[in-house]
């Protein structure tokens, strides 16, 4: 008689920051598509400071969820999106086991039929990769683009200069990727729906917390894919994402002070002090061209107020040589 495969456990985290009723809609289409999944679910409060982990432990009450399947955790405090999943990995499942894969869930995105199955199959039949993401589509029916390769300074420049030639010039050097039409590996993708093997964080490590918010996923990704591990998109895993609610980005007149913290932490472990210099000096190049192209026409540069000077104190200011930050192990 052949023995059966081994079917992998999953840990799904959902983490709130000040939107429990959607981080309660979340939770509630991923256990739906858990079902037949050995696992459970984790709701990490990451210190929202309204109400949150109370509405949330009352809505765990109130659906009848059971402790061995879903657990609401208070992380103490909000240190940003890769501690705040840290804090989750560590706690284990709720029955005090350890998951094969871990599922991280924004608390805007909800699972669609099938969704969480198609990544535990796709990892199962497909050995190098370590990380699977879902193809993400908004409310409004409209793909969101979440294929990407890593950032360079190449593409820092082609991004902000905006300028048809340059990039057909450093077209293999562009972030975005075409929106992929079958599941293939990319360099990276959105964390909103990431599914990874406890594997591959047992030998990188978790996310490093030293980012608060932004390029997160991006370094982590870029950690396994030093170690070997490939990142996958997957087509056929497709999540409803919102998008930009705990942080409100789609507000923002300029980016915070966090995302330029972010990306100059990310260029500096990845390529270098200089080589970060050098993607600031791409990126105001570009930004350059994308003037003068303005000035010659006559047309509005519609580019965020204060942006580039930001950048430039960011890059300029003195600052420990970024290391690995992590809080204890998974």
């Amino acid at each position: 008689m052949t023995r059966p495969a081994h079917m992998p456990s999953v840990h799904a985290i959902v983490l709130n920051w000040r939107t429990p009723e959607m981080s309660l809609q979340a939770a509630e289409a991923a256990l739906r598509e858990m079902q037949g999944i050995d696992g459970g679910l984790t709701i990490v409060d990451n210190d929202s400071g309204d109400g949150s982990y109370e509405a949330i432990q009352t809505g765990v009450l109130v659906r009848g969820w059971s402790p061995d399947r879903v657990e609401v955790v208070q992380s103490g405090w909000n240190g940003g999106f890769g501690a705040g999943n840290n804090y989750g990995i560590r706690q284990g499942l709720p029955d005090g086991r350890r998951a094969d894969l871990v599922y991280l869930l924004n608390s805007d995105a909800i699972p669609q039929p099938g969704s969480i199955r198609a990544l535990v199959d796709y990892l199962g039949s497909h050995p190098r990769a370590g990380i699977a993401c879902s193809r993400l589509r908004g409310v409004d029916d409209v793909p969101h683009s979440t294929a990407f390769r890593f950032p360079s300074a190449a593409s820092e420049f082609e991004a902000m200069s905006r300028t048809g030639p340059i990039t057909r010039l450093f077209r293999r050097k562009v972030v975005s990727l075409p929106q992929p039409e079958r599941s293939c590996p990319v360099d990276w993708s959105a964390g909103a729906s990431m599914m990874i093997r406890m594997d591959v964080l047992d030998q990188i490590g978790l996310f490093d917390e030293g980012f608060f918010l932004y390029y997160e996923e991006t370094d982590l990704c870029h950690r396994a894919a030093l170690a070997g591990w490939q990142t996958h998109y997957v087509v056929e895993s497709l999540v409803l994402h919102i998008g930009s609610v705990s942080t409100g980005m789609k507000q923002w007149r300029r980016a915070p002070d966090y995302w330029y913290d972010s990306r100059r932490r990310y260029f500096e472990k990845h390529h270098g002090r200089l080589g970060a210099l050098w993607a600031t000096v791409a990126h105001l190049g570009g930004a350059g061209i994308f003037r003068l192209r303005c000035l010659l026409s006559g047309r509005r540069a519609d580019m965020p107020p204060g942006h580039l000077a930001c950048l430039t104190r960011h890059a300029l200011r003195f600052q420990p040589k970024p290391v690995h930050v992590e809080k204890g192990k998974p």
